[in-house]
């Protein structure tokens, strides 16, 4: 079994997480991924449980690259930068739209150098547009396309962010969609081109609800947490729904009989006859999960974070494999999500030190020795 992306050079000059997660799937997919930091390195590298001189959250986000690091303030930076070009296949970036251009380093320059690249730029608005400048985390977009109102009004709490960084990982995964899509184009037309993702469009249309929001519909809620004899369980499905179905497989009423009654009391009355089945008619967890499978509604556990190795599929599919920790043992990290017949993807080992392979990548890729890379000493960093 071999990697599909075997052979397929990736300068990643990314940070924090829409384009590092790209990167990282790039490298569990086979291709040898360069990460390009600054001499000051990755913020993320301050982020998480360190080990090995590495924290948690950069290594998750940059497992199995090689890294340079590279002083781009300096011209010399530059020059460094699209020699390697020359033989890259792919390069990504996340700066703020007008960066790249000012480092000398825009797609039109580098296409010059090597018209085959394709290169993805990642930004949280988008170029062109007045937008374009702002700072843009993930919890920023998600603030200003809804997700953080809607979460609060579902929630019925204050607005606060939401637990994971759909912003970034949306863009992460569309850009990576588009990479492999230029990639395969490129067989044919032998050129490369600039595949430009904005978070705020990735996570527009990853939103399996914006079509209420564009017809100006109020939402419905599909999906509750209900307390039962087994725990905290999310139970999917609209709650009307829901108690169609233990009306019908187990004969459960509102005890209102057929009395005229407001809307709201009747809701009520429901609700309580919900919870009166599953916390007393079914008296165990066995009990209630026969309930749900018998009536072929989906449940899950509302499992505490620390549990997920619990989770029977997840021990069973290895979704947490283990890498090198860089101090003489090993720690817990994502595995890679692609599993195929005749391919393979893997997570390719831990992350990298800053400036760790400053010598190997420039002799893997251009053939170059000590003694070429002597005049570039001076942007050249490493921990």
């Amino acid at each position: 079994m071999s990697f599909p992306l075997n052979g397929v050079k990736v300068l990643d000059m990314s940070r924090v997480l829409a384009g590092p997660f790209a990167g990282r799937m790039l490298a569990d997919l086979g291709a040898d991924v360069v990460k390009l930091e600054p001499p000051e390195g990755d913020i993320t590298r301050l982020w998480g449980l360190e080990i090995g001189g590495i924290a948690g959250y950069y290594n998750q986000q940059n497992a199995g690259k090689r890294n340079i690091a590279v002083d781009l303030s300096k011209s010399e930076g530059a020059e460094l930068v699209k020699s390697l070009v020359k033989e890259a296949d792919v390069l990504i970036e996340n700066f703020r739209p007008d960066v790249m251009g000012r480092l000398g380093l825009d797609y039109d320059t580098l296409a010059e150098v090597n018209p085959r690249l394709i290169m993805l730029s990642i930004s949280g608005f988008g170029a062109g547009n007045p937008d374009s400048r702002r700072a843009a985390y993930a919890p920023i977009v998600h603030a200003e396309i809804g997700l953080v109102a809607r979460q609060a009004e579902i929630s019925n709490a204050y607005p606060a962010e939401l637990a994971l960084s759909v912003a970034d990982t949306n863009a992460g995964l569309h850009g990576l969609v588009g990479l492999l899509a230029a990639l395969y184009a490129r067989e044919t037309s032998g050129k490369g081109d600039h595949l430009e993702i904005a978070m705020v469009d990735a996570s527009v249309v990853t939103n399996d609800g914006m079509g209420f929001v564009l017809d100006d519909m109020p939402q419905v809620v599909t999906n509750e947490v209900f307390e039962t004899a087994a725990g905290p369980l999310m139970i999917a499905g609209d709650f009307r729904f829901i108690w169609k179905m233990l009306t019908r497989h187990f004969g459960v009423e509102d005890g209102l009989g057929d009395a005229e009654v407001a809307l709201q009391e009747k809701i009520d009355a429901r609700r309580a006859a919900v919870h009166t089945f599953f916390n007393e008619t079914c008296a165990d967890r066995e009990a209630v999960i026969a309930a749900l499978d018998t009536m072929n509604i989906a449940w899950g556990d509302v499992r505490p974070r620390e549990e997920i190795h619990q989770l029977a599929s997840v021990k069973a599919r290895g979704t947490i494999a283990q890498v090198d920790d860089r101090d003489g043992s090993t720690r817990p990290i994502p595995e890679s999500p692609y599993r195929y017949r005749h391919l393979k993807a893997e997570v390719q080992g831990g992350a990298p030190h800053l400036g760790e392979h400053n010598q190997v990548v420039f002799a893997d890729w251009l053939g170059w020795s000590d003694q070429d890379l002597e005049p570039y000493q001076d942007v050249l960093v490493s921990e």
